[in-house]
């Protein structure tokens, strides 16, 4: 990266701040404002762990997925505000861990965690771990893939939060954090840096150099800016989880630190995971998820970024020239596009539209978008362990999910064709997290019937004898959700209570469709399309 930090882009940089970004409560507007400004997040939805870089006019963007099939989503925009899907860079999570397959499904809370992408000797390089199984790796010419067979670099336990560098000379590094426990249960963490063989897929741990030491460090990055390395990582301290940084002119120091930001965990809920980047019009920007969990997951914020004194510090700065938390600015680069997360799917192509994602690895002899064209075909089979009732959706392979956006108004409408339901079926739309319900139609003999269960505890509601039926999913911007159902897909008719939607296992809440027979491999669900409407902002502007 090339940047000039004179005095006189200082000062600019700062005007640039303070007159464009101001201190606001997070509201129910988000995004692009559609007047040259935007609002944080401009991700309301669980975009965990983000690392982002620039390559050329284009921005990329990855987020962990934990136990999620496909893994590692990979995200694109023209102007850090507005962002699409574009891939995901591991298509079977089972060559990470059998655990993470349907007959399994061990692994909530953990699988995929944070990872880095860089752009370097002509590839997309895409590094991630996971706790339990090590280090892993994969790289693309094409950030929208195919991205080449999964690598498993290094595998250890008890690691996290990795990235890549790769030096002026083309030497490659690598940097992670290692975990442990001392005598009296204290959590300690030891950041390493090793280097690197050309290729990228070994790791030299004869050149291991701890470079960080601490009570809580991670989210590491890599970056060199006008001669000097700077090493961003996150650390907790007695305001929470804050953006640091250290520097020197040699990756083994010694090094100078500091504090680039202040957090507020009731209101500002931690931003700290993130990727530092240099515009081409010389401005600086950090792209990051919030570290502190509600019930849409840990949403993602654009930053303006304000050099003082060779430092980068994040957001608006203060007397102490520590940064501070905007939530509205002026967009970085003023440029048309159309990106946005995309969300429906009408089935009609041959492979799942790139927002999908699996709890965890399918079955996938049991799920088909040919057996019937224009429609998404699920087999029903059993759950693990399907004595606990109460949670059979979190044991029931094959629910395919999206993440719950937390926007003004959301509203999701399946069609479904229930004539090849069995008896012991269940099926119809979820939400879960910590919490979940379900809601749809159950099969008990040869009568099919509404059904509601809002964890554990169940209603029945009317008979059902036609081949179709409408359900309907909305919720609100405080996450209070209503399910109706409609047997003519013109009058919807609300059931059961509303729910809270929740989070859990470092996941915000997931929107899905399922099905599974608590009985036999036996009966089917045809969905004949899923659309999710989201608003943008409480100004009037039309759903998206």
């Amino acid at each position: 990266m090339k940047t000039f930090l004179s005095a006189k882009s200082g000062f600019t940089a700062f005007l640039f701040v303070m007159t464009t970004c101001l201190f606001a409560q997070p509201s129910t507007e988000w995004g692009d404002q559609g007047d040259g400004t935007y609002r944080n997040p401009v991700l309301p939805a669980d975009y965990s762990d983000i690392d982002a870089i620039r390559v050329g006019s284009d921005f990329y963007a990855i987020s962990s997925t934990f136990q999620y099939s496909p893994g590692v989503v990979v995200l694109h925009s023209k102007d850090l505000v507005n962002w699409e899907i574009l891939s995901h860079v591991v298509d079977d999570v089972t060559t990470i861990s059998k655990e993470m397959n349907w007959d399994r499904m061990s692994r909530y809370g953990t699988g995929i965690w944070a990872g880095s992408i860089r752009y370097y000797k002509g590839k997309f390089w895409v590094y991630f771990g996971t706790p339990d199984d090590g280090f892993f790796m994969s790289s693309a010419s094409n950030p929208a893939g195919p991205w080449e067979p999964l690598h498993h670099l290094w595998n250890v336990s008890g690691w996290d939060d990795c990235c890549t560098f790769c030096d002026d000379d083309g030497q490659l590094y690598f940097i992670a954090t290692q975990f442990s426990y001392d005598s009296i249960t204290q959590k300690k963490y030891n950041i390493h840096l090793f280097k690197m063989t050309p290729d990228g897929k070994q790791i030299l741990f004869n050149t291991d150099s701890i470079i960080h030491q601490s009570n809580g460090s991670e989210a590491n990055k890599l970056y060199k800016i006008n001669g000097l390395y700077y090493h961003y990582f996150s650390e907790v301290n007695n305001e929470g989880r804050v953006i640091m940084m250290e520097r020197s002119s040699s990756l083994y120091g010694p090094w100078e630190i500091r504090q680039l930001n202040h957090v507020n965990r009731d209101r500002d809920r931690e931003p700290n995971q993130g990727g530092l980047m240099q515009l081409e019009d010389g401005t600086w920007h950090f792209f990051t998820h919030h570290g502190s969990g509600s019930w849409e997951g840990r949403v993602a914020s654009l930053l303006p970024v304000t050099w003082i004194d060779g430092w980068p510090i994040i957001g608006t700065p203060g007397a102490d020239s520590i940064g501070n938390m905007v939530w509205s600015a002026k967009k970085p680069i003023q440029v048309a596009t159309k990106l946005k997360i995309q969300t429906n799917d009408e089935f009609k192509d041959s492979r799942l539209a790139v927002q999908w994602e699996w709890n965890y690895q399918p079955r996938n002899s049991k799920w088909s978008l040919k057996e019937r064209r224009g429609y998404l075909r699920l087999h029903a089979f059993q759950p693990i362990q399907t004595d606990k009732r109460k949670h059979e959706i979190f044991r029931a392979g094959n629910t395919l999910t999206q993440r719950s956006m937390r926007t003004l108004s959301n509203e999701v409408t399946i069609k479904m064709d229930i004539s090849g339901m069995a008896d012991g079926q269940y099926a119809g739309l979820t939400h879960y997290a910590s919490s979940f319900s379900t809601f749809g139609v159950c099969q008990k003999g040869s009568l099919r019937t509404l059904y509601y269960n809002n964890n554990g505890r169940d209603s029945i509601g009317v008979q059902l004898t036609g081949k179709s039926i409408w359900l309907k999913s909305y919720w609100n911007y405080k996450g209070i959700n209503q399910y109706a159902y409609s047997l003519d897909g013109k009058k919807f008719i609300d059931f059961g209570s509303t729910t809270s939607l929740s989070w859990g296992y470092y996941r915000g809440d997931r929107i899905g469709v399922f099905t599974y027979n608590i009985k036999e491999e036996k009966g089917q669900v045809d969905i004949d399309w899923f659309r999710y409407h989201y608003q943008s902002s409480d100004k009037g502007l039309p759903p998206l």
